[in-house]
């Protein structure tokens, strides 16, 4: 079957400007924005935080119109016919409305009345997409009691509860683990290859965006680029190495050095116990300051691509600057010296019969970055809350900055900060208003208070926008305010909980100069994350599933448990699969017992 010419959505010269009240200026979100998806494949929109992605998705839904230009969205002018769209198509947003306390097939069932679904097509369609997400299992579990993989698995259903012609998806992995966004990328795919399904979506994962046909950069509004993953890499080719650290020392004190030569270096990121770069057109190893030869050359991926538009945008400062932190309140002790700040023996949790954290041990030295990992519902957040005094263990033992946390719960608090999985100040207060707020909560007051707040707008770049309310903040800076409440007090340790979902590759490389500049000064960092290549920033890991620690040790000592050689070489998000998915094998005839 030939494909068929006519675009699904051809969008020309589009505008689309909001009205910053708390600002008092326009924004504009969108700018002569001309694009196409084309019938029957699966095109992706990337770009910074606020490029213009949900906006446009919304636009393509017809929930919102332009001021200028015109949108045909299967052969239909969606400002005239919103609904005659809607009708059409299927969409599935950031935060996709499923109803907790109902149960899969409830959720189902109702997402068929909203559509009017006729009865007698639900049965087989039903049928199908339990069978498709793997949920046929648990039809009678509310969907508060899933995962995190398998709610954006029921939403994906839900979305397709009648055969849209156009499924938008925004952001449908973010806060999902690799395991899960493979599964939910073999669901898209099928309905592509079986269905001939037309797919347009937004992610922050490059190496998701790298499976589509077609790729879109948007950048403040405004396309950058557009085209096949093949095309946006090319410019990339040849500049493109990988290099390895000294002996003993941390891939990410490489890619700190390395970011610093500006004019040698345009991009580096930690990548299998190595460095991934991309140096400037004529620079030399003696430019990047490296040995003769210690730079190895290799194939330009489509996030090489995406770094290197946005550099030629200006897009290098958050990355290069790595921030100066001050922190006279806290021990001298030298960072990693050694003396474990947190540790935890035996640590469960049992909510009623089902074990979330299972016998877990292990502790954490002063200035490590400490990277928990595992799949969603892995126990990861638990043993996060329990850590932070947040929630109490069932048995076992968990002693944080020598208290312990069965007897001096309240005063641990005093030595950690704690940024949440999801945004968690006070959307209506400003800037200031959430700082002032958390600086009495943690007993900071008068003069204090003040040199702290200071200290802190300016180490997290927050100038500027002290009077706007933090609900109307971009994610990248909503994720530097909440960094600055939880490091207001100078806590001793720094819980984070999957700080860079949603973030696009720049400013997670701005986040985590941040991060690796703050456990220079002493502070303990605890972190998790689904990004695996994020874990190679880390000084150890672990890797936990169903509440049982897997794996323990630096990134390049798990690689290894995975099966990595010196002649076969693994990333993160390889060992991390391989290893998860051992431990469930092996499980296999527990479960049957």
């Amino acid at each position: 079957m030939s494909p068929d010419p006519a675009p699904a959505v051809a969008a020309r010269g589009i505008h689309k400007a909001f009205d910053d009240r708390a600002a008092k200026r326009r924004v504009q979100a969108l700018q002569d924005l001309t694009l196409e998806v084309p019938r029957g494949a699966v095109t992706a929109l990337v770009g910074p935080d606020g490029a213009g992605k949900t906006t446009f998705m919304r636009l393509v839904a017809g929930l919102m119109s332009p001021q200028a230009g015109t949108l045909q969205v299967l052969g239909l002018d969606v400002t005239a016919q919103p609904q005659a769209v809607q009708d059409r198509i299927g969409y599935m947003p950031q935060r996709f409305g499923l109803y907790e306390d109902l149960s899969v097939q409830e959720n189902l069932d109702l997402y068929a009345d909203l559509h009017a679904v006729p009865p007698a097509q639900r049965g087989r369609r039903f049928e199908q997409l339990l069978h498709m997400t793997d949920l046929a299992r648990f039809t009678a579990r509310p969907a508060g009691k899933l995962s995190g993989g398998m709610k954006q698995k029921l939403g994906l259903a839900c979305t397709l509860v009648r055969s849209p012609e156009l499924l938008l998806l925004d952001e449908p992995t973010v806060g999902v683990d690799p395991l899960s966004r493979r599964e939910l990328w073999e669901i898209v795919q099928r309905l592509v290859d079986d269905e001939r399904l037309t797919v347009l979506l937004s992610t922050s994962y490059l190496d998701e965006a790298e499976r589509c046909a077609q790729v879109h950069v948007l950048h403040e509004g405004r396309l950058l680029a557009g085209g096949t993953p093949a095309q946006l890499r090319a410019p990339a080719q040849g500049l493109c190495f990988v290099a390895a650290p000294a002996p003993g020392e941390p891939a990410r004190a490489l890619q700190a050095r390395l970011l610093d030569r500006h004019d040698a270096v345009l991009d580096a990121v930690p990548s299998g116990g190595r460095v991934r770069l991309i140096r400037r057109t004529g620079a030399d190893d003696a430019a990047l300051g490296l040995a003769p030869g210690q730079a190895q050359p290799v194939q330009a991926r489509l996030e090489d691509g995406f770094m290197l538009l946005l550099r030629a945008r200006g897009g290098s400062p958050a990355v290069a600057d790595a921030p100066v932190f001050d922190s006279p309140a806290r021990s001298a002790a030298a960072p990693g010296d050694g003396a474990p700040v947190i540790e935890v023996q035996d640590l469960v949790r049992r909510f009623g019969d089902f074990v979330a954290v299972d016998r877990t041990t292990f502790s954490v030295r002063r200035g490590e970055i400490f990277g928990l990992l595992g799949p969603n519902g892995a126990g990861k957040t638990t043993t996060f809350r329990m850590l932070c005094g947040l929630l109490p263990a069932s048995s076992g033992q968990a002693r944080v900055a020598g208290l312990d946390l069965r007897r001096a719960r309240a005063a641990a608090r005093q030595h950690i900060g704690y940024v949440a999985q999801k945004f968690s100040l006070y959307a209506n207060l400003s800037v200031a208003e959430n700082l002032r707020f958390f600086g009495g909560a943690y007993g900071l007051h008068g003069r204090r208070l003040r040199e702290r707040m200071d200290a802190v707008l300016q180490q997290f770049e927050l100038r500027g926008h002290e009077a706007q309310p933090a609900g109307q903040l971009p994610g990248g800076i909503r994720q530097r305010l909440a960094m600055a409440v939880g490091l207001l007090h100078e806590p001793e340790i720094l819980f984070l909980d999957e700080p860079t979902s949603g973030a696009d590759p720049l400013a997670r490389r701005g986040f985590w100069r941040r991060i690796t500049a703050l456990a220079a000064t002493g502070i303990t960092i605890v972190v998790t994350t689904h990004f695996m290549e994020e874990a190679e920033y880390c000084d150890r890991i672990v890797i936990q599933d169903g509440g049982r620690l897997l794996a323990l040790g630096t990134p390049q000592e798990v690689r290894r448990q995975a099966g990595e050689t010196d002649a076969q070489r693994l990333d993160m998000e390889q060992a991390f699969i391989g290893i998860v998915e051992r431990a469930r094998v092996a499980r296999q005839p527990e479960r049957a017992a």
